[in-house]
């Protein structure tokens, strides 16, 4: 489960990784965990498997193996808010794994979101673009897969006019400019 702590002490830190232990009693096996830290210096305890699904963290575990460090795993490009919702998209995805297509045309469609990651965008703009940006640091390509189709289905269907004002863009070409870019488009445009 996700658990929120504020920042102890160094010297109160626990290790990073805590080992898989087995309880002679109830035969209930323990899944290790680790601890990560957002920028803004909150602290997540998360199972390994979940925290294995960013290719970022699973290196730094890979590279740490043996050490037994005292501190949390720091993320210095992610916040606690952002952070949050990352820990939330890795839970559900480990728990409900989706099969793997071989079609890459489906890959590159933006119509195949499932429910749940649809639901999970319904977020303010500025929340979706800064889970693009954690999903990019932490190599999470099935997070920022889904981000940016959400991003391209924003867009799609839409006059660059409508794009500026959906994403608050300011239109910084001249009247002349943009006809002569319409020009030379012309042939993208649909008829």
């Amino acid at each position: 489960p996700l658990q929120l702590h504020s920042r102890e002490p160094k010297s109160t830190h626990k290790s990073t990784e805590s080992k898989n232990e087995t309880n002679p009693t109830t035969g209930i096996t323990f899944t290790m965990s680790i601890k990560l830290s957002s920028s803004d210096e909150q602290e997540f305890t998360v199972e390994k498997p979940v925290a294995e699904m960013s290719v970022t963290i699973k290196n730094m575990l890979d590279d740490m193996e043996g050490m037994g460090t005292e501190n949390a795993i720091p993320l210095p490009n992610v916040t606690g808010k952002i952070l949050t919702k990352v820990i939330e998209y890795c839970k559900w995805h480990l728990e409900h794994p989706t099969p793997a297509s071989d079609d890459k045309k489906e890959e590159k469609s933006t119509d195949n979101i499932l429910p749940w990651d649809a639901d999970f965008c319904k977020v303010d703009q500025a929340t979706l673009f800064e889970l693009i940006l954690a999903a990019n640091y932490l190599d999470i390509k099935p997070l920022l897969d889904l981000t940016c189709k959400t991003v391209a289905n924003m867009i799609k269907g839409k006059t660059p006019e409508e794009i500026r004002k959906t994403f608050n863009i300011k239109n910084d070409f001249t009247a002349e400019e943009e006809e002569q870019i319409r020009k030379e488009n012309e042939w993208c445009e649909e008829r």
